[in-house]
């Protein structure tokens, strides 16, 4: 059997994917002939998405709302005839403080987004998977899951949490010939990194350069990851190329561990 990155014919769903890794995965797929929906919190960059990127369908979704995701899934399952390919992509930073200092509502929120969502999207996108034969889903965690780091309880929770969800999927949706993986980035530029440094580098009385430069030096390639390096891991997995993969970590991070 030839095989190849395409994936011509193939329908997918990416969460929280009107900026950063998220609508470089959507862009990456698309060019690679995939059929695309795409959710995000920002209305804005939902209508920048809209015009910049016409063949990727990008819909206003809050990820913390277990209904409004159900919603979310719903119609762009319908839009698409069918499921093939999910890519939950959703993540943010949470509070940056000790454990004893974060509010319980901060705490739910984190893991509601990090982590209930990737389980609410996988268990809703099962059923048309198995009626399309297979398919292919990839959470996105971060080497956040694989260590612990201070000031950080629910992000690295959260993180932990998804490569555990992963693990067990693999495990139950196997047998249907779903494939389950999961990806951990390193030290990826970006806003959400530039905010998570700032903050951190306010906290300890430091100036962000600072900061980075501990980031960077824990990289033996002495770089930090491109969204375009983790979307490149990502096609990989949900090609062809990628058929006998599952139930794995795949650590995108300039050899920072």
């Amino acid at each position: 059997m030839a095989l190849s990155l395409s994936l011509s014919g193939r329908r997918a769903i990416v969460s929280a994917a009107t900026s950063g890794i998220g609508r470089v995965i959507a862009e990456t797929l698309s060019e690679a002939g995939a059929r695309v929906e795409v959710c995000g919190m920002d209305q804005a960059k939902v209508a920048e998405i809209e015009r910049h990127s016409p063949a990727v369908g990008a819909f206003s979704c809050n990820l913390a709302d277990a209904a409004a995701t159900e919603r979310f899934f719903a119609g762009a399952v319908e839009r698409l005839g069918g499921l093939d390919i999910l890519i939950n992509n959703a993540g943010i930073a949470g509070p940056i403080e000790p454990a004893e200092m974060i509010a319980l509502e901060a705490w739910n929120r984190t893991l509601a987004i990090n982590l209930t969502s990737h389980f609410l999207l996988a268990r809703l996108a099962a059923p048309f998977m198995r009626k399309a034969g297979g398919g292919a889903i990839v959470n996105i965690s971060s080497t956040a899951g694989l260590e612990g780091h201070a000031r950080r309880s629910p992000y690295n929770a959260s993180k932990w949490g998804v490569i555990g969800l992963t693990k067990s999927l693999a495990k139950e949706l196997g047998p249907s010939r779903i494939r389950v993986n999961v990806i951990c980035p390193g030290f990826v530029d970006g806003d959400r990194m530039e905010r998570v440094i700032a903050e951190t580098a306010a906290q300890k009385a430091v100036e962000p350069e600072e900061v980075r430069a501990r980031l960077l030096a824990a990289s033996s390639m002495g770089t930090p990851v491109r969204p375009d390096d983790v979307a490149a891991m990502l096609l990989f997995l949900v090609s062809d190329l990628g058929a006998r993969m599952s139930g794995h970590v795949f650590v995108v991070d300039a050899d920072a561990m």
